[in-house]
């Protein structure tokens, strides 16, 4: 077993299952967004923009994405439940969906986040990479009704292409507990990355390209403070098995549920940064060491591997809805996610450990 390995005798063997390396896509070297079936056939229908590029194709199995159209839950109206009636927010609904729900600035706000602008992939000049010319893409293409399709980015702002790292696209929902944003993590608000994307991001990271092309350059006391309070509105789905503190109430978790949490909260570890007070997170940045298990320096599908690095610590709430996992999801189960973690942090878990961790995940 590889738990009885050093991390030396596993990388000089070459053991790391292949499923727990970066994650590159066939195309690497493509950067920029990739959408799944899904959202490009209802955009399509809804609005008539084109998503589906022609250079690169999703590749992950439906069986391992978020449910779609997902539901979305406001702070401001938890007794409402689910307000999106089954449908995916566009710009072409999203005023006769949420109209009386929320404030003017809100709506204003969330127009603005459904909003098409030019972008490299999409645009409407002849570099482009989808057959048709297209108004752009919006920021809840990705995170479609303020969750996630599992739409990801080949990383727009890491040189050179041979070394970008696959982004997954995270959930928006509890962004009032989350301060660290971006690929990298270096954006501290919400602000700062609603901007940011705008500017550049989308564009390849390149603010040249963006402003060539027909950059939105969203005003910072204005449209984008309306973004960010829209986008900190969003809530976790219901957890009826937690208490406020974040913890199991024994009189409705299971046995196993609650020996999950034991093994959350001790031997596994994974409360010492997915702390449940504040949401299963820390807002830090935490560096795994991945390399310790693997050679660097060569290439897999044209991605040359490299240190990870630090890496945000996810909120764990929900975490069932928002397959794939890690930032590049390349971990498709939580069971993946257990067995990984257990591997990386030496945690040395029993069989039924790991299962009623698994179940413990499952009720968060």
């Amino acid at each position: 077993m590889l738990t009885i390995m050093s991390p030396d005798e596993i990388r000089q063997r070459g053991l790391l299952p292949a499923a727990f390396m970066p994650l590159p896509h066939v195309k690497q070297a493509t950067g920029g967004q990739v959408f799944p079936n899904v959202e490009i056939d209802e955009i399509r229908t809804q609005e008539g923009r084109n998503l589906r590029r022609f250079d690169v194709d999703f590749d992950l199995p439906d069986t391992f994405t978020p449910e779609f159209p997902p539901p979305i839950f406001l702070t401001t109206h938890p007794e409402l439940g689910d307000v999106s009636q089954g449908r995916l927010l566009t710009i072409k609904n999203y005023y006769e969906l949420m109209v009386g729900i929320l404030t003017p600035v809100q709506l204003e706000g969330l127009r603005l986040l459904l909003t098409p602008f030019p972008q490299e992939e999409f645009n409407q000049t002849e570099d482009r990479k989808s057959e048709d010319q297209s108004l752009g893409v919006t920021c809840l293409d990705c995170h479609a009704n303020f969750h996630t399709n599992a739409a990801f980015h080949q990383t727009p702002d890491v040189r050179p292409q041979a070394a970008r790292f696959r982004l997954d696209t995270v959930s928006l929902r509890g962004m009032f507990n989350q301060r660290i944003h971006g690929s990298k993590r270096s954006l501290r608000s919400v602000e700062d990355f609603s901007e940011f994307e705008q500017r550049t991001a989308y564009f390849n990271g390149d603010q040249v390209s963006a402003q060539r092309k027909g950059a939105h350059l969203p005003e910072r006391h204005d449209q984008v403070s309306m973004m960010a309070q829209m986008q900190n509105m969003i809530d976790f789905p219901p957890a009826p098995k937690l208490d406020p503190a974040g913890r199991l109430d024994p009189t409705k978790a299971s046995d196993r549920e609650m020996a999950g949490e034991r093994v959350f909260m001790g031997k596994g570890r994974c409360a010492e940064c997915h702390v449940p007070q504040t949401s299963f997170l820390d807002n830090e940045m935490h560096d795994l060491k991945l390399e310790r298990f693997y050679e660097t320096g060569h290439s897999v599908n044209g991605l040359v591997l490299l240190p990870d690095g630090p890496i945000k610590t996810f909120t764990l709430r929900g975490i069932k809805d928002s397959p794939p996992y890690l930032h590049d999801g390349r971990l498709l189960t939580l069971a993946d996610c257990v067995e990984f973690f257990n591997l990386v942090l030496g945690t040395k878990l029993t069989q039924e450990e790991k299962d009623s961790l698994a179940a413990y995940l499952l009720a968060l």
